[in-house]
């Protein structure tokens, strides 16, 4: 397995991975055919994270993209040390250390780029998330209680980061 930078040429199978994630977990953000992006749309994401300085890395696997992490950096002077990271493995490709390596090599750039606080947020009923992002080093803030609306519930959220020196 490969972990790269993303490229406007992955649009089209990272969209295909996203689609299949939002299926297959109810831990991301979107729900099942919510995700209405066209591939021109992919490509114009993935530009857009290119020039804002943040980081879109992949997992590619027998020509086929089965994970992501993406690293938002802030874009104003007051929180560009800042970056917001959204994490998706697909369940196939899962407990294979994937998740650590992603991090570890999203840390590289931020400690390379002067970010000095990472950030994310998690469901607190996702304990297999949560233990890597204590793993990795990131603490619990907060709680945003109520957050999102998952198959009828509300659910909470813990507020996570991670201070770089």
């Amino acid at each position: 397995m490969i972990i790269r930078e993303s490229t406007i040429n992955d649009a089209e199978k990272l969209l295909q991975m996203l689609q299949q994630l939002d299926r297959e977990t109810k831990f991301m953000l979107f729900e099942p055919g919510e995700r209405k992006l066209t591939v021109a749309e992919m490509e114009k994401s993935l530009e857009a994270i290119r020039k804002s300085n943040s980081l879109q890395l992949v997992v590619e696997y027998e020509d086929k993209i089965v994970g992501f992490l993406m690293a938002r950096r802030g874009t104003l002077q007051r929180n560009k040390h800042c970056a917001y990271i959204v994490i998706g493995i697909l369940e196939k490709y899962q407990d294979k250390k994937l998740g650590q390596r992603l991090f570890e090599k999203m840390e590289e750039w931020a400690k390379e780029t002067g970010i000095k606080r990472l950030e994310l947020t998690v469901m607190t009923h996702n304990k297999a998330a949560i233990n890597l992002y204590e793993k990795m080093g990131f603490t619990k803030e907060g709680i945003k209680a109520k957050s999102l609306l998952v198959d009828g519930k509300l659910v909470d959220e813990y507020y996570m980061a991670k201070l770089l020196p």
